[in-house]
């Protein structure tokens, strides 16, 4: 048999995407059937029958007495008289003409364990573990099923297992109840999504009497074929709309009710198991039974149900057990018991009142007239009055199908409480209500202000719809009393990691991560179980356990270095902790008490926002990102995650599920932002550099540029920001011939050629900054932003420090700079002069290069180099120094992370590819052997130099997008010439073997195969060497000697018309076929970039900004006088940098928590905004208004219920009226009575109407 897996459709049932496998021939080895062994004979069937109902001759022995002959065996028992054997039919079921996919079925014995079958239901056969089971008993047979009852199953039952994700338990045959179930079941398939998350599972429990069972045996390595016939009326076949069927055998032939003893059982064992996922549920899982009708056996079966404390749901006026159990429970009135527990068997009727037992007894006459044993029925209903209050009575004809969830909710939790106004005795009705979740009915049932809710009633069920994804639950726990603050412990935030499902990308990674620590030397290998959620940790399993270093771990890993690592404080770790040690401290803190697992979480919005974005989970992320602080950073952290996760993603599904909702948080980013920046400008240009200690130190600006997105950086606010950063102190609408002219002519600063902001508004700026703390939230000039929150670069840092000293100590000689000095420094630190001059000094550079190149490139020393050339040398030397300072000096504490940052730039890499190049040359041109070839280098090099200029222009608003377009296109030409190097090879080789016979020389078959047929494509066609009636002479040869001494070889004419056939035919292909497809490629990609062209320059803006904000003012070659400055004060005066990153503002006390509420207030003005236009949009309308006409429809089917009432009651009146006046007339002309008055009159009651 071949082995194949399926991946397990549900949620909870075992381990996600757990396999089942279609080869289950280990079913037979634990799951046995009965045949009956024993033949005990039928006394109706004249020896021919056992009571089993098979015939003499397929048993193995008679019973006929016991060892003495005393006594004849009478009575036939399954268990005495049969025996188990492998069960033979098991496996997929395919219902012939059904067009669904298929069920499953088992054979078993009657006495086969529940855990077993439990166990291959939820984990083989891949149901998934139900939150309720309602087990649908009675109205079995051809009874007549009434039509109410056909509306309460298909309107109320069917959707109230869907909207909770129940398991419904059927007969599991196309007769009575069980076919109502099931076409309710069917019908609601068809009308429900094709992609609902729930769906309905109806398990069918019949005894091993169906019709055509014989098809189904010895099955299980192929799907059984099932015929139905005749489904227009009730029959024994099985349903087709049951997901499983469990075929309960009992040894017997032909007869009902083998399976009544497992139904039970199961029903029992499923009651102790636990809802969620991996059983993490706060509740066990709740088994309810629905009777329906039934006939007088079905007594036995409620009392036995009863016993086990398994509650009931009675549909009242359905047929004769249920209208007997109304009727019992409610016209009966009740007495005390004598005893307070619940009786044993055989002690019902003790304690109970001769009275009761009378009247009791009176009703079974009248309800079961033909049964003959009362005093045993009379046993089994004393004992269900007894269990009264495990009976819920359902009138289904005067109440309705609507919202029979609520009913079954109601039942559950009447066997479980009384009405009282404590709290914690509505617990089980709130976990209930999160197992179904059903928010609805925990609003208007338990949060509805009626009851006082205290934290500890909520922890648990918290718990349950975190990591079960119930995000309305958790909304509305945490509206109604859970304080998050007392709840997220980090114990409790590193078991709800633990709860993630192993089918999720992010406990894979965890696990890699959880791995890597466990594979160090010192630790012992024995691992305890990874998903344990509630579990104690101590000692070595603890160490073995995920705890948060993996969760830091991962976080890094996706975020990268734009964040400090997460949870180090906690672990007692320090950011620049190597990894090797930071493993062997979290593992030798973990074997002691780890005291900081009962700490509370610092940001626990936050750190539940992470949980939930790691797991893909879009609603609970978004709630989470609206109660979590810091609104515009977190939505772009939550895009870098998710961006980053899609990235490693393989399911396609969950790869763009990922990518929709880290754009739907960008989107809210820019939302946000927008918001802030219409209210303060200057508060929103803060919110874009302040630095986060929640997100481990990065800025909205660090974490847009990580997340990649352009979006965001597209907005008006964000770009106004850099270009203020951008000119510096001057004015943005400077020309720039105006710079240019200053450049070269500095004394023009000190005229009004170009205009600056005065220095005494920026130190009033600053000033106002840092010691008015009184302004308003709201305000939309309450801060004022001056360009001196953000570091420019080193020299400015230390200004600013200077000033803020002077400001503190108030002094009239050093409140500010001499003019000369200030203006001077105004101009040269500002980025875009750092720029110009960068871009006119490169310019120099290459004319510099060019012209030793081509002129003055002298031969080896001792002749040369030139004085020039050894200009262009120290040139390049000052290039190199600040490639350094950029790799080495810049961003991360961790040199490989600085390396790995400047190395991912593609323009870093053209510059090690310039410098490596020119340093070859230069070694190479120094010797006379190799002077040429350094030469020839030296020329690429000049290419790879004048290329890096593309880079200065993207700061250009039109040839900036122009630049991506031409990226973009160099990909499409990497595909074109795959296509094109195909097409060539095959013509080359074929051409070259049909006009040369033999040419072994290597030069010549390369030219010929790729160098010639690419020029074709130019036009370049050497006629005279390809057409034989063009051919001209040439000294040539055909001797293989000669040929191979270096002779040219002389052309073949055999086959040259196929040579001209091939050429028309490649030509044809590469200049039409192939240069078009280019063209369109390149089409595409420019009308795809260029409808978001404003969108990628302005991102790519932001990245020259900061690279020229960074750079010293001086450009190479004078650059070397920064560097040797800066040197001096870093490491031989040790003055440290005022701001060792650049556009990063850090707010401590109540500057930081007064903006946090600033950007809280603009994002909740943002979210009523557009619940505001949720709420006035054409859907929610709609909505209404369907709610509205179902509200209309329910009171107008009421009021024609409440008709068809006063009609039978007029009827009955009439009739009433009719025999009062026959028994007046009667009475009247019999003479037997007599009066002084004369009869009454009927007046007439109506009103007169108007004349």
């Amino acid at each position: 048999m071949k082995e194949q897996e399926k991946e397990n459709g549900g949620g909870g049932g075992g381990k996600a995407g757990s396999r089942k496998e279609k080869d289950q021939s280990w079913i037979p080895k634990i799951i046995k059937k009965r045949i009956c062994s024993t033949f005990v004979e039928d006394s109706f069937s004249n020896g021919a029958l056992c009571q089993c109902g098979g015939v003499r001759e397929q048993h193995d022995s008679v019973a006929t007495g016991d060892f003495f002959g005393a006594a004849i065996v009478t009575q036939w028992d399954s268990r005495q008289h049969s025996s188990e054997c492998p069960t033979d039919a098991y496996g997929e079921l395919e219902f012939a003409g059904a067009g669904r996919r298929h069920s499953h079925f088992l054979r078993l014995s009657c006495d086969t364990p529940p855990q077993i079958v439990y166990t291959l239901m939820t984990q083989h056969w891949g149901l998934p573990s139900p939150n309720l089971v309602v087990s649908v008993v009675g109205g079995e047979g051809r009874e007549k099923i009434k039509p109410w009852v056909r509306d309460v199953l298909r309107n109320g039952l069917v959707r109230a297992a869907q909207s909770t994700g129940a398991w419904i338990l059927t007969g599991g045959l196309r007769e009575g109840v069980a076919r109502c179930v099931g076409e309710a079941v069917r019908d609601h398939r068809a009308a429900a999504p094709a992609l609902s998350q729930k769906k309905v599972i109806a398990v069918g429990m019949a005894p091993w009497v169906v019709h055509n069972r014989q098809q189904l045996v010895n099955a299980g390595s192929f799907p059984a074929r099932y015929y139905v016939q005749n489904t227009s009326r009730d029959s024994c076949c099985l349903d087709n709309n049951c997901q499983a069927f469990l075929l309960v055998d009992d040894g017997s032939v032909g007869r009902r009710g083998g399976e009544t003893g497992f139904r039970a059982s199961l029903e029992d064992y499923i009651s102790h198991q636990r809802t969620g996922i991996w059983g993490s549920g706060s509740i066990e899982i709740p088994v309810l039974c629905l009777l329906i009708s039934g006939d007088s056996s079905m007594l036995e079966r409620v009392d036995s149900s009863l016993r086990k404390e398994t509650p009931w749901l009675v549909l009242s006026g359905s047929g004769l057990a249920a209208d007997f159990i109304s009727e019992l429970l409610t016209d009966v009135s009740p007495v005390p018991l004598s005893p307070s527990s619940p009786p044993a068997e055989g002690e019902a009727a003790e304690g109970l009142s001769t009275e009761l037992r009378d009247r009791v007894r009176d009703r079974l006459r009248r309800h079961f007239t033909a049964e003959t044993e009362l005093d045993r029925l009379l046993d089994s209903a004393l004992s269900i009055y007894q269990h009264r209050e495990l009976i819920t009575v359902f009138h289904g004809d005067q109440e309705g199908s609507d919202d029979f969830d609520t009913v079954l909710l109601k039942a559950l939790v009447g066997a479980s409480k009384r009405v009282s106004s404590e709290a914690s005795e509505y617990t089980e009705e709130l976990k209930l209500a999160v197992a179904w979740n059903r928010v609805n009915i925990a609003q208007k049932e338990l949060f509805n202000g009626d009851i006082q809710w205290k934290y500890e009633d909520l922890e648990d069920s918290m718990t349950d719809a975190l990591i079960n994804d119930k995000p309305q639950f958790v909304r509305l726990f945490c509206e109604n009393g859970l304080n998050i603050l007392d709840y997220l412990t980090y114990r409790r935030l590193e078991s709800l990691y633990r709860s993630l499902s192993d089918s999720s990308l992010a406990y894979i990674l965890l696990q890699r991560r959880l791995s890597e620590r466990q594979d160090l030397p010192h630790l012992d290998p024995v691992m305890s179980p990874l998903k344990s959620p509630q579990s104690a940790l101590s000692g070595a399993a603890s160490a073995m356990e995920l705890n948060l270093y993996e969760v830091s771990r991962l976080l890094w890993d996706l975020l990268g270095d734009v964040c400090q690592p997460f949870y180090y404080g906690p672990l007692g770790l320090d950011h620049n902790t190597s990894t090797r040690r930071a493993l062997k401290h979290v593992n030798k803190m973990l074997l002691g008490e780890c005291l900081y697992r009962d700490q509370r979480c610092l940001s626990p919005w936050s750190a539940l926002f992470i949980w939930a974005v790691l797991q893909n989970r879009s609603e609970m992320a978004v709630y989470f990102w609206e109660m979590a602080g810091e609104s515009v950073l977190s939505a772009l952290g939550g895009c870098k995650i998710l961006r980053e996760l899609s990235k490693l993603e393989i399911e396609t599904e969950n790869k763009l599920a990922m990518k929709e909702l880290a754009q739907r948080f960008e989107d809210l980013a820019q939302d946000v932002f927008g918001e802030c920046y219409q209210n303060s400008e200057s508060r929103s240009f803060t919110l874009l550099i302040r630095k986060s200690p929640v997100w481990g130190g990065a800025t909205c600006l660090q974490m847009a540029t990580a997340a990649d997105a352009r979006l965001f950086f597209s907005h008006d606010g964000v770009q106004s920001l850099l270009s203020q950063i951008w000119w510096g102190d001057m004015e943005r609408s400077t020309e720039v011939w105006k710079l240019v002219l200053t450049f070269f002519l500095p004394p023009l600063l000190y005229t009004k050629l170009i205009s600056f902001r005065e220095q005494e508004e920026e130190v009033k700026s600053v000033e106002v900054h840092h010691y008015r703390d009184t302004d308003s939230l709201e305000g939309n000039d309450a801060t004022v932003f001056s360009l001196a929150d953000i570091i420019q670069n080193e020299e400015e840092a230390e200004e600013l420090r200077a000033l803020k000293e002077n400001l503190k100590e108030p002094s009239p000689l050093n409140s500010k700079r001499p003019f000369i000095v200030s203006r001077w420094r105004q101009f040269w630190f500002a980025p875009v002069t750092s720029f110009l001059g960068n871009v006119l000094m490169y310019f120099l550079f290459l004319c510099l290069f060019a012209y030793v190149l081509l002129v003055d490139f002298k031969p080896p020393p001792p002749k040369g180099p030139s004085t020039l050339e050894f200009v262009l040398y120290f040139w390049v030397f000052t290039l190199v120094c600040e490639e350094i300072r950029q790799t080495f000096f810049v961003g991360s504490n961790f040199v490989i992370q600085r390396m790995k940052k400047y190395i991912q730039d593609v323009w870093n890499k053209c510059d090690l590819t310039a410098i490596s190049l020119f340093m070859l040359a230069l070694c190479c041109r120094m010797f006379p052997q190799s002077y040429e070839f350094g030469r020839a280098v030296m020329a690429i090099d000049f290419m790879v130099f004048t290329l890096r200029l593309i880079h200065i222009f993207a700061i250009h608003k039109q040839l900036g997008p122009k630049i991506i377009i031409v990226g973009k296109m160099m990909k499409d030409v990497f595909f074109f010439l795959f296509f094109l190097a195909v097409w060539l090879m095959a013509y080359g080789v074929a051409n070259q073997a049909l006009l040369y016979s033999y040419d072994p020389r290597p030069n010549w078959i390369f030219r010929r195969v790729f160098y010639r047929p690419y020029l074709h494509i130019f036009g370049q066609i050497p006629i005279h060497e390809m057409d034989a009636d063009k051919l001209e002479e040439e000294k040539c040869t055909n001797n293989a000697t000669l040929i191979e001494a270096g002779e040219e070889p002389c052309m073949s004419t055999y086959a040259n018309w196929l040579v001209v056939i091939l050429l028309v035919i490649y030509l044809l292909f590469t200049n039409i076929v192939l240069v078009n497809l280019l063209i369109a490629m390149f089409s595409y990609t420019f009308s795809k970039v260029q409808e978001r062209s404003d969108t990628y320059w302005k991102f790519q803006r932001y990245n020259l900004i900061v690279e020229y904000h960074s750079r010293p003012c001086l450009a190479p070659p004078f650059i070397i006088i920064s560097h040797l400055h800066l040197f001096m004060k870093r490491y031989v005066r040790q003055i440290p940098s005022v701001k060792s990153k650049h556009f990063v503002l850090e707010l401590r006390g109540r500057k930081a928590s007064r903006l946090n509420t600033w950007e809280a207030i603009q994002k909740e003005n943002l979210l009523s905004a557009q619940n505001k236009r949720l709420r006035e949009s054409d859907t929610a309308r709609l909505k209404c208004t369907s709610t509205k006409v179902d509200s209309v429809l329910r009171q107008m089917s009421e009021i024609r219920d409440h008709d068809r009432r006063l009609r039978l009651l007029e009827s009955e009146m009439e009739y009433c009226c009719s025999a009062l006046s026959w028994m007046t007339e009667a009475l009247s002309q019999s003479g037997l009575l007599k009066t002084d008055r004369p009869p009454p009159l009927l007046r007439d009651l109506t009103a007169p109407s108007p004349s």
